[in-house]
């Protein structure tokens, strides 16, 4: 038996698989894959679509996807291991371990150049750089801001090497706001990336290896696609309209994020760097659900967990994104939790907590014991409607 069978069945799911279908169908996306835990069972499969819109071959069972940054909940896991062994404290200074962030800099508000700067109120924590709060940028979100565009300037993400390399060039940079006092969606989990192979003396992609994907069995999980499973790598494509989803048509991805995932990899991204089956991420779905416990493997304890999904914001500070509303979410130590309930959302939500990645890997876990996951390969496809409307009709038809 698949790792994936559905084990209890009687859900009505024609209306979800319709719908599904219909984003394939009227070219909107190339494939999706979705399944629905109810604890760490599986109470739904379905795979929609193909592997590569050319060849025309069927979307398989055991796809890779680019998860870019479902990464993130992968690398926040493996800090909170070291937390957990007393090697890394969540109020330590970042510098203690990375001392190129001593004495940051910070942009003023009204900065017209990446000059204009004030001393750091504050420095930055160890739970700041999980929870998005450092005060760090990416380097694309807002391209024409002050500090994105100092971040281009200086390769911060696309021309790093290694994840050292981004580590030094962030630092050497100012932060865009002071630490604590803001959420921004950043740089962040690379360098927590970098904080890890530091603080264990191992490469990111060994320790994971050997403390998460090793024990997990999630034997498709890594930060290249060998030649022997290219066959399984799905295409990534482009809309027609970036900025407007329900406009048909795809074209093959001509951006620079697709990654090449070949066996020579220096930069293994923290933040958006692994590529994994929707089988594998189930398992690591699974442990999470299960206290952090799956297949015999003890990774991280409840209380961790229920750590991480504590909102870690101050007061009145909030997710927020120049082109996505998320209304009532917060974030933890790794995860974006739902705070409160927004208009049209399911009651059962309250308390959710979920990441996902660029190219359209989504997933979230609910208090009550549901989870969800769905998967495509579109850039953008992260809060794309198809995952909208998978994530209500999965509430819907299991409530």
């Amino acid at each position: 038996m698949s790792t994936l069978d559905v084990t209890r069945r009687g859900l009505d799911v024609a209306a979800l698989e319709q719908r599904m279908q219909h984003y394939v169908d009227g070219g909107f996306l190339p494939c999706i894959d979705t399944v629905i835990l109810d604890g760490t069972e599986v109470v739904h499969r379905s795979t929609h679509g193909v592997m590569d819109l050319d060849a025309g071959t069927a979307l398989r069972d055991d796809a890779i996807f680019r998860i870019f940054s479902n990464t993130k909940i992968v690398t926040s896991i493996a800090a909170m291991m070291l937390v957990e062994r007393g090697l890394i404290g969540l109020d330590d200074e970042l510098s203690t371990h990375l001392p190129a962030f001593a004495d940051m800099q910070v942009l003023r508000p009204d900065a017209t150049s990446i000059d204009d700067v004030e001393p750091a109120r504050s420095p930055i924590l160890v739970r700041h750089v999980l929870s998005h709060t450092a005060g760090l940028s990416y380097g694309f979100i807002e391209p024409l801001s002050v500090i994105d565009q100092a971040y281009m300037a200086a390769g911060v993400l696309r021309g790093s090497a290694t994840l050292e390399e981004l580590t030094a060039k962030a630092a050497s940079l100012p932060l865009v706001y002071h630490p604590g006092e803001f959420w921004r969606y950043s740089v962040a989990t690379d360098v927590t990336a970098h904080l890890i192979e530091v603080v264990s003396g191992q490469r990111f992609s060994t320790f994971l290896a050997d403390e998460i994907f090793g024990p997990l069995g999630m034997v498709d999980t890594s930060f290249s696609v060998p030649a022997d499973k290219r066959d399984r790598f799905v295409t990534m494509y482009d809309p027609a309209d970036l900025f407007d989803p329900t406009v048909p048509g795809l074209t093959p991805h001509a951006g620079g994020m697709g990654g090449s995932y070949d066996d020579d990899v220096t930069f293994e991204s923290g933040g958006g760097g692994l590529a994994s089956t929707m089988g594998d991420y189930v398992t690591f779905i699974r442990m999470i659900v299960n206290g952090g416990e799956w297949n015999g493997a003890r990774i991280v304890q409840p209380e961790t967990l229920q750590l991480m999904r504590t909102n870690q914001c101050a007061p009145g500070v909030v997710v927020n994104f120049p082109m996505w509303s998320m209304p009532g979410t917060v974030f933890g130590l790794g995860f974006g939790v739902r705070q409160e309930i927004s208009e049209g959302s399911p009651g059962a939500s309250l308390g959710e907590y979920f990441w996902g990645g660029m190219a359209g890997t989504h997933s979230w876990m609910s208090p009550t014991g549901l989870s969800g996951l769905c998967f495509t390969q579109v850039m953008p496809g992260f809060w794309h409607p198809f995952s909208h409307e998978f994530r209500s009709m999965a509430y819907e038809i299991t409530a």
